[in-house]
């Protein structure tokens, strides 16, 4: 994948069509049109860029993924942990860990991961 990097209104739009997929581009324009209050050509301006970053494609008038919202997320977590903690996700807990109380679930959410690794 060539960009990881959304904005805000990108995000919220590949959000839905990965919510909606597989969907045809004109239910996808007025998707966005009621959500967003977009027009269409900024709809297919949107997607267009998407799919030029490898996320979607355009096939024939249905927009389908090239890669899973999970997949997506995932990737995009490792580099934001490589690019601001050096890689580190002990370095990233602990940084996130100092500013939020983390609930006694979360923690163990967490911990249940952590096990499920050393397996």
């Amino acid at each position: 994948m060539r960009e990881l990097r959304m904005g805000t209104a990108e995000a919220k739009f590949a959000d839905m069509i990965w919510d909606n997929e597989p969907i045809a581009s004109g239910d996808l324009a007025k998707l966005a049109n009621n959500e967003f209050e977009w027009k269409k050509t900024t709809s297919f301006t949107v997607l267009k860029r998407l799919c030029e970053r490898g996320l979607f494609q355009n096939q024939k008038g249905i927009v389908t993924s090239l890669i899973s919202k999970e997949e997506f997320y995932a990737r995009h977590s490792e580099l934001y942990v490589e690019e601001t903690f050096g890689g580190s996700l002990p370095a990233f807990l602990a940084a996130f860990g100092s500013r939020k109380k983390l609930s006694k679930k979360e923690i163990d959410e967490i911990q249940s991961i952590i096990d499920s690794m050393r397996g």
